[in-house]
């Protein structure tokens, strides 16, 4: 066992666990963050994807030992805490407002794709939000909806 500290949106946490052991099932089985989903298990589909030091990755791929001192979001961190409950972060609430979210399998996936590229500064540019979710497969939507969402927030993002 081993014993790994980190944050994860912004919180201290601390886990005991093989230093193998996927980062994708700490944070579901150990952390209680289920919003992370496994798709292939093998990098390939994005529905794992996380934000780890500013960078996207597939949490499948990501053994917790190389956690240690990183600074972990997911999809779990996107909306705000107010004393009112929780209130949705602009991407999340443009993916509701334009359909971008089906079956809901590839959603945390492409919503932690498409804030890291907000984030960095991307626009509403239909070929650099494609890019930027390349990543990530659905198999629901087609893309449209999804990409106008992130327009849609591209938009409206400081």
């Amino acid at each position: 066992m081993t014993t790994v500290r980190f944050l994860v949106n912004g919180a201290p946490v601390e886990v005991d666990v093989p230093g193998m052991r996927r980062l994708l099932d700490v944070l579901r089985e150990d952390l209680g963050l289920t919003g992370a989903k496994e798709g292939c298990g093998e990098g390939e589909c994005g529905a794992c994807t996380v934000i780890l030091d500013g960078e996207v990755v597939d949490s499948c791929l990501v053994p917790i030992c190389q956690v240690e001192g990183r600074i972990v979001r997911t999809v779990e961190g996107l909306a705000r805490r107010t004393g009112d409950g929780p209130v949705l972060d602009e991407l999340q609430q443009a993916f509701l407002e334009a359909g971008g979210a089906q079956c809901g399998i590839c959603t945390p996936g492409m919503l932690m794709a498409a804030r890291q590229y907000l984030d960095a500064g991307g626009g509403p540019d239909d070929v650099a939000i494609r890019t930027a979710i390349a990543g990530n497969l659905c198999r629901c939507t087609g893309y449209t909806k999804i990409v106008e969402a992130i327009a849609q927030a591209a938009s409206v993002h400081p």
